[in-house]
């Protein structure tokens, strides 16, 4: 692919991005790259030869998005850009880059590699989750991570019915409930001790949290399901639900959250290098080969 035109999306107020996202135009403007800002970023005026661009006109006109900061901006831009069919790259400027794998200090001979058509393009799917009131839409956001139920600041229970395709599965008592891509199942979900699951599995992972049942263990369900949450009208507190801890929704008891595979697929780019089980090693503390 023959990149003509390429997004620039960073972290907002840290100098150290800034000085990141300059080399990076450096690199692009001497390839001769047309290079697309985010023009809600407060660096965009410093940046020389570039065209600020609203979020919209970078996903229609660029070949490649490149997030300069943590994996929590590229959870950010892929969000942004989700209905767009454009592939993001990741310069990892944050503390753990499991998604952002390219270093500030190889930043040409990467980036130019990649704009020779010397990477490795993977898809990761996304989620899309809807809560309804009523039958009435209230929120609706995806989730390149997980979506989560939680009590908010709340420190009581929430309980709550699972479907699954319509199917009853369980009832819940717990602090909540993580719905994880294999994404995300190296992020929060991990921690609350679901499985990781290898990136190309076409699969999400349910994870209960502290649930007052002690066999309440994690599902892996196909990333075809509907999964469908109802908050339970006898509950005491208004638990929220939280897309990849971006974006934010209150609920209501009766509430119903709807959530589903998103109808378009999310195009990472690596270096050829890049490798999963390399990357658990390192960002995980996985013991080293022994001999």
């Amino acid at each position: 692919m023959h990149m003509k035109a390429v997004g620039l999306m960073g972290h907002k107020y840290n100098p150290e991005i800034a000085s990141t996202m300059t080399d990076v135009v450096e690199v692009l403007v001497r390839r001769g790259v047309k290079v697309l800002v985010d023009r809600s970023n407060p660096y965009v005026d410093s940046l020389e030869g570039i065209v600020p661009a609203s979020t919209k006109e970078i996903g229609e006109h660029a070949d490649l998005v490149i997030a300069v900061g943590g994996d929590g901006t590229l959870l950010g831009c892929a969000r942004k850009l989700a209905s767009y069919d454009v592939p993001i790259l990741g310069v990892n400027r944050g503390k753990l880059g499991f998604l952002t794998d390219i270093v500030p200090g190889e930043l040409e001979t990467s980036i130019s590699k990649i704009l020779d058509g010397d990477y490795y393009e993977e898809e990761r799917f996304l989620l899309d989750a809807t809560l309804m009131r009523d039958g009435i839409e209230i929120a609706n956001s995806q989730a390149l991570n997980d979506v989560v139920l939680h009590p908010g600041q709340s420190v009581r229970m929430i309980e709550f019915e699972v479907f699954i395709d319509g199917q009853f599965v369980y009832s819940q008592s717990s602090d909540g409930l993580i719905l994880a891509t294999p994404t995300g199942s190296t992020a929060y979900s991990l921690s609350a001790g679901g499985p990781i699951l290898h990136p190309s599995i076409n699969a999400f992972v349910m994870v209960p949290m502290f649930p007052h049942g002690l066999t309440n263990r994690p599902i892996v369900v196909p990333a075809s399901s509907e999964l469908r949450i109802v908050i339970a009208k006898h509950n005491r507190t208004y638990p929220r639900v939280t897309c990849d801890g971006q974006s934010h929704a209150a609920t209501q008891p009766g509430d119903e959250l709807f959530v589903r595979q998103f109808k378009q697929p999310l195009k990472l780019l690596h270096p050829k290098t890049h490798n999963f089980y390399q990357i658990c090693r390192s960002k995980l503390g996985w013991g080293s080969r022994l001999v």
